[in-house]
Order: C-alpha cells, then sequence, then structure tokens
C-alpha cells in the first residue's frame, strides 16, 4: 500500500537524522508530489505517524516530530509507576506549549508587572465560557473564577460560609486524598459515604443530607479518583435532586471531562436548574502539571464570597500561565491534543481490560473503565497490604497505598488503584502479570 511506503519513508528520514526532535514534517503536498498520490493517502500515512505517538499536528501548520522522538511503546525506565497520576511526559504538548508560552510572554509582557484581577485573566474567562459549552456547562462571564489548580479551589470551598449555613463536608469513601488533606488542615468535620462500582446507598446518603449538617457534597462523577468508577446520569440526577431537598451544595470535580468517550454523560452541572452545583475544571491533568490553572464555575450568589478567599489567600494567579492557556485554547491546539488524549487512554484501559481477562485468578476483581487515567482492582484473599505493596516495589512495580484515599485510613476493602498516566503497554502487561503472580503467592 503506498500509504505504507510513505510511512516508512518519513522513518527512514528520521533514522538516518534528515529529521530531527521538533522538526516539521514535510507537507501533505510536498508527499503528493513525491510519491504520485492522493492527500487522502499521506493523511492516513500521518494519522499513524499520530498513533504510534512519533508526530503531531498543529492546525494549519503542519506536522511535527515529537521531541526526542519517544515511542509510546518503548521505556526505558524500569519501574512500572501505576502509582502517579500525573500526566505522561511522553503525550504532553512541548512544543506546541512553548509556542504558546512565547506568545503569551510578548502579549501580556506588560500585565507581568502588575497583579491580575482575582477572578483571573478576562481573555481567558471568555475563551474558557465558549469551550465550557462543549462539556454542557453554560454560564455566566462573573461566574468562573480561574484557580491555581482544583486543590486551592478545593481550599477555598471547604473554608468559606454557605448560604444554607452548614458546616460539615459530606465525601466519597474512598476519595482523592486532597480533599481529606484540605479538611484536616482546615478543621472541618469530615462525614463519609461508601462508594463501589454500583454507586452509592441513596438511602444513607438521604439519611446523611437530613440530619448531618452537610454545607456540600464534594463528589467525582466521572473518572473517579482512586477507582475509575463513573456514575450514569440517572445516579447525578438522584443526588442532585436530594440535595436540593435538604440544602446542600454539590462540589462536582470534573478533572478528567476531556477524556470521556461517552457523548451522552452529561456533568451534574448540566442537569442542574436550582443552582446547587458548582463545577471545577482542571487544565493541569491534561496538559502540564505545572501549569497549576484550573476553572471554577459558581453559582452567582456565591462568587463575592468566594472572590474574597480567594483574594486574600493568593493575590494573583500566573498571568503568564492563564495567557498561555488563552492562546493554547483559541488556536484549536488544545481541542487536538485532547483527541490524541482519548484515544491514547481509550487505548490503555482497552489492553488493560484485555490483559486482565487473560489472568484467571478468583482472588482479583477488576474495575476497568473505559477511559481515564484510573482503574482499580480488588483482592479477596487475605492479603497484607503493606507487604504486598513492599514486594511489588522490589519487583519495580510501584502501587499507591490505598490507606491515603480513606479519611483517618479507615480502610474496609482491599481496593487498589491502578494508574495509567504514565504507563504504555508493554509496561501494562508486565505489571499485570508481576501483581498477579504476588496475589497468587
Amino acid at each position: 500500500m503506498k500509504y505504507e511506503i510513505i510511512l516508512n519513508y518519513i522513518k527512514d528520514e528520521i533514522s538516518k537524522g534528515k529529521i530531527k526532535s521538533g522538526d516539521k514534517l514535510p507537507s501533505i503536498r510536498n508527499l503528493c508530489d513525491k510519491f504520485q498520490c492522493s492527500k487522502i493517502t499521506v493523511s492516513k500515512a500521518y494519522d499513524l505517524l499520530e498513533k504510534e505517538h512519533i508526530a503531531y499536528s498543529i492546525p494549519k501548520s503542519g506536522h511535527y516530530l515529537i521531541k526526542n522522538n519517544i515511542n509510546l511503546n518503548n521505556s526505558s525506565n524500569k519501574n512500572i509507576d501505576f502509582s502517579i497520576s500525573a500526566p505522561d511526559k511522553r503525550v504532553l504538548p512541548y512544543d506546541e506549549f512553548q509556542h504558546c508560552l512565547n506568545e503569551a510572554m510578548e502579549l501580556y509582557k506588560e500585565s507581568l508587572l502588575f497583579n491580575s484581577n482575582p477572578q483571573g485573566l478576562e481573555n481567558l474567562i471568555y475563551v474558557i465560557l465558549k469551550q465550557l459549552q462543549d462539556y454542557q456547562v453554560f454560564t455566566e462571564k462573573q461566574c468562573i473564577f480561574i484557580t491555581a489548580g482544583s486543590q486551592q479551589a478545593i481550599n477555598i470551598l471547604t473554608m468559606m460560609e454557605f448560604p444554607n449555613g452548614k458546616e460539615n463536608v459530606l465525601i466519597e469513601q474512598p476519595t482523592y486524598y486532597g480533599i481529606i488533606e484540605s479538611l484536616k488542615l482546615n478543621n472541618k468535620k469530615a462525614i463519609c459515604i461508601c462508594r463501589k462500582e454500583n454507586g452509592i446507598n441513596f438511602d444513607e446518603l438521604e439519611k446523611i443530607l437530613k440530619y448531618d449538617n452537610i454545607k456540600f457534597f464534594y463528589t467525582i462523577p466521572r473518572f473517579h479518583n482512586p477507582t475509575g468508577f463513573s456514575y450514569s446520569n440517572d445516579e447525578k440526577k438522584q443526588i442532585l435532586k436530594l440535595c436540593q431537598k435538604y440544602d446542600v451544595y454539590i462540589v462536582e470535580d470534573d478533572y478528567l471531562a476531556d477524556l470521556e468517550t461517552n457523548k451522552k454523560s452529561d456533568p451534574i452541572y448540566a442537569l442542574d436548574s436550582f443552582s446547587r452545583v458548582i463545577y471545577l475544571k482542571s487544565y493541569s491533568k491534561i496538559l502540564l502539571q505545572g501549569l497549576r490553572i484550573s476553572a471554577a464555575v459558581l453559582p452567582r450568589f456565591l462568587t463575592k464570597t468566594f472572590e474574597k478567599y480567594k483574594r486574600w489567600s493568593d493575590l494573583n494567579t500566573s498571568i503568564l500561565s492563564q495567557g498561555t492557556l488563552e492562546i493554547y485554547i483559541k488556536s484549536g491546539i488544545f481541542k487536538e491534543h485532547m483527541k490524541r488524549l482519548r484515544k491514547v487512554y481509550s487505548n490503555r484501559m482497552s489492553y488493560l481490560n484485555k490483559i486482565a481477562k487473560s489472568f484467571n485468578n478468583s482472588d482479583i476483581v477488576w474495575h476497568i473503565p473505559n477511559s481515564g487515567f484510573f482503574a482499580s482492582f480488588e483482592i479477596n484473599n487475605n492479603i497484607d497490604i503493606k507487604g504486598f505493596i513492599k514486594n511489588l516495589s522490589e519487583r519495580n512495580v510501584l502501587l499507591e497505598d490505598p490507606n491515603i484515599f480513606y479519611l483517618n485510613n479507615c480502610i474496609n476493602d482491599k481496593l487498589f488503584r491502578l494508574s495509567l498516566s504514565r504507563v504504555n503497554n508493554s509496561e501494562i502487561k508486565r505489571g499485570i502479570s508481576i501483581i498477579a503472580d504476588e496475589i497468587s503467592k
């Protein structure tokens, strides 16, 4: 096939050093002329280069060789790290982002001399306002705040007063350890509700909302950290209905919305007609960890209180980071990057599912979603958790201690988070084999 000839030609040029890290690849038109073929044929070859993570595309600019030409199916790291939740450096858009950073530096160099509006950079807010519509989140400019990562928004919401006059916070068990630490540091009482693969007990939820003085319910409806579980739309509606009934707010952490492959899955915010939901949208998890930019969408009557807390907890969210993100989204590169990420992580989950099924072990219960960073597994036998993690570490397989995801280290299940954020298929296969072997032992 001619597209394979083109594919091999490009790879040969790279191996000979004629195309170097970060270089622009030959244009589609040039390759059409060289190989006497159609644009469709060349585009197919470039699509395969992108799937193999050899090249990436920039809209209206062309295709470029990924920095250091790292192939995702190869790894020089001897550790298989299932513990980390940071984005995979092999699929991060360094070169594209550097371009946007340079533009932001030029555009906002005068603004860098002064503190910015505590609400955030106005141009970025307008861009995010429009982008959020793709997630079925419709709001107004004055309701969006740019924060230094979603953790800052969580801290502020934990501390600030709410109109319902209540004080306690309801969290899922297990949950993201950042909310647990925030509640501890701010001396706020947390109430827990157990979340399983089949969701939560709604009778228990109603009882807690009715009697336990709950200010807000912090939840990660999709691609839950640490389990990977997602609520159905019916479950989201039921949660919203009960919170409205008992005057409780919802803090919806939608940190991996961009990896959603189910077009019918909506955030709770999209179902809310009572201004009950505070929506958190993170950019750090899918771009660069050090970017530290998130958006918080609040009901209008909470904005003044939130602004007061944000102003005096952080005078200024980085103008340079905000400006870079603004340009990155406006240019269309963000949307293209998200397409690549969805493919990468849905493929990893699919491969994990295939490998897990190949191990016929009744002691392991797998929970593998269609996409996202996290899957999880439960162990049925009487295993020592710390010893299990230690043994795996000695075999270069890293797992996070599951206790950190539970309030007061109160763990009832031997449920382990399996992060695929920085592992390739080869590492998944070897790592799961070692995990299954240790459990069998």
